[in-house]
């Protein structure tokens, strides 16, 4: 019990910063509620365009995603380093209220996770996938947090165009979708379902395509959903390319829900999601348009924010987050921010994971230091949500300890999930862009990690500071290394194009090096001790001055520091 009590004591002192961070503490002290279910909202409907609780009083879902079940990982990152708990505690003492919680169909099947660290996190490295998301969700609700559970991906390499592939079926997607509204049919910390991330590409809206209408798909799913537990919130997302001809982030585009709304067996159960991201995820024309940032509260009206502003139906903006490094960025934000006080429009953020490779996290690399230029960004719509005090975990038991496997969002999903993807957590392709997931989620879209079987503690070394770029006539790369251990290494690079080029391609020396395990960004390649890689999706082809940040993870026995780059243009 001393080492408990150590452990929570530690706990509650991240908390205070945390919420000293965010603006969360009031007169130097942060109190804990006697119990955490008091701050559930239940099971909620909505009304028009709000979201109500079973009493009729609006409700505002403010979710942030915390990515990694999505991912070969089969798990939350950041395990290997922090317990399941610090990290509820953290999202929690920031002001959010809820988790939106990514998964794969291939990890719902799964015998075993990977990367988390055993004396972290105590009884969870044993655990099934599903058994974890059990605990997470058990663990969720002690820390006074609802859970939206988010289908990312179908497998947990990358993210699907549309809701099925070879491999997974719509009845496999609705089968598994079916299987968890009956397991949490009981427990109203599940408020939601998240049915599909980021369709885009051929996927269409009411154009009457069975193989590529995501509202005819949507509509299936969901009553299959509420045929189950009609108390769910069925939460849909849109597509990339809408019906005149404009296209949008991936899952974006919901301007034809106005002609051709998703119609359930249960009313009052629809929740609008798109999602949207700053120019450093991808250059979308409405950035460099005359009067940025005053443009786009009209372009989020007519692509998704009408839905609200005519109480036609609710809108939870599933995913948004940036590294918030240039001046764009921050406009974008501050804009964002504003557009969702005024309309008390539901959102989720992306990510609390530091790891996304396209929007990085509410916590730096060591998964514990909150980003506090980002909370201060969103103050005006957290909520100062008092932290309770959950009960004990279990002691610790002698299990294996699996290393880490950080992936980086596309969202991109991420998943991370590269956003576009998402991730943590990339986007669409031109003119719309994928969100990378970290996962490694805005998501680029790859994710998929080695799978440990090390017994010792994992312990990422720190994160070196950026090498100079080497550089072509055309395009310049720079290495970033993230995180390395006995048996691999994640970096990333930004490569950035003085002119428009198609394609390019950076390789370098990897001593070593067994495998690629991970990619966003970019496609790898590695031949005898050469990592060979090459732009793909969202980062393939660069306008003029564009900067990418993409990024890998290898199986290897050692990493390079500084490895020189070679850049080519194709």
């Amino acid at each position: 019990m001393r080492e408990w009590s150590t452990r929570l004591r530690r706990a509650r002192m991240r908390v205070a910063a945390f919420a000293a961070a965010a603006g969360l503490l009031i007169a130097g002290a942060i109190t804990a509620p006697a119990a955490s279910a008091a701050t559930l909202p239940g099971w909620l409907s909505t009304s028009g365009s709000t979201i109500v609780t079973s009493t009729g009083a609006p409700y505002t879902i403010k979710a942030v995603a915390w990515f990694g079940m999505e991912t070969s990982n089969c798990a939350p990152h950041g395990l290997w380093s922090i317990s399941l708990d610090e990290g509820l505690t953290s999202i929690a003492a920031m002001g959010f209220t809820t988790l939106r919680l990514p998964f794969s169909n291939e990890c719902l099947a799964a015998k075993q996770t990977n990367s988390i660290n055993a004396n972290a996190n105590p009884g969870l490295a044993g655990l099934t996938p599903l058994r974890l998301l059990d605990t997470v969700i058990a663990r969720a609700k002690a820390h006074g947090l609802s859970v939206i559970l988010d289908r990312h991906r179908p497998d947990s390499g990358a993210q699907s165009e549309l809701w099925y592939t070879a491999q997974y079926s719509e009845k496999r997607w609705i089968d598994d979708w079916t299987m968890l509204a009956a397991r949490y049919k009981g427990d109203s910390t599940v408020i939601g379902v998240d049915l599909h991330n980021e369709p885009h590409g051929p996927a269409c809206w009411n154009c009457g395509d069975p193989a590529r209408d995501w509202r005819a798909a949507a509509t299936r799913a969901g009553n299959a959903v509420l045929a189950v537990n009609p108390r769910l919130l069925i939460i849909v997302e849109g597509v990339e390319r809408q019906n005149d001809g404009t296209s949008t982030w991936w899952g974006g585009g919901l301007k034809d829900v106005r002609s051709a709304p998703v119609t359930l067996s249960v009313k009052n159960r629809v929740v609008y999601s798109p999602h949207d991201y700053p120019a450093s995820v991808y250059a979308q024309k409405w950035f460099t348009a005359p009067g940025y940032p005053a443009n786009l509260p009209a372009l989020w009206d007519a692509n998704w924010g009408y839905l609200a502003k005519e109480n036609i139906a609710p809108v939870l903006l599933g995913e948004f987050g940036t590294k918030l490094e240039t001046a764009s960025d921050k406009a974008w934000l501050t804009a964002l921010v504003d557009y969702l006080a005024q309309r008390k429009i539901s959102y989720a953020y992306w990510s609390f994971n530091p790891n996304s490779g396209d929007t990085g996290g509410l916590v730096a690399d060591d998964w514990r230091t909150p980003q506090t230029a980002k909370l201060a960004a969103l103050r005006p719509i957290l909520t100062p949500v008092p932290q309770p005090t959950p009960t004990a975990t279990p002691k610790p038991s002698a299990t294996a300890t699996p290393k880490p496997t950080a992936t980086a969002t596309p969202k991109p999903t991420a998943t991370a999930t590269p956003k576009p993807t998402a991730t943590a957590t990339p986007k669409p392709t031109a003119p719309a862009t994928p969100k990378p997931t970290a996962t490694a989620t805005p998501k680029p879209t790859a994710t998929a990690t080695p799978k440990p079987t090390a017994t010792a503690t994992p312990k990422p070394t720190a994160t070196p500071k950026p090498t100079a770029s080497t550089a072509s006539a055309a395009v310049t790369a720079t290495w970033i290394p993230q995180s390395a251990w006995g048996e691999g290494y994640v970096s990333e690079l930004t490569v950035t194009a003085a002119t428009p080029v198609a394609g390019w391609t950076v390789s370098w020396e990897s001593p070593g090096a067994t495998a690629v395990t991970n990619t966003w960004g970019m496609t790898c390649l590695l031949r005898s001790s050469t990592v060979t890689c090459r732009g793909e999706g969202w980062a393939g082809s660069l306008a003029s001055g564009q900067t990418v940040r993409v990024g890998l993870q290898m199986a290897a026995t050692a990493a390079p520091a500084a490895p020189p780059l070679s850049v080519s243009a194709n």
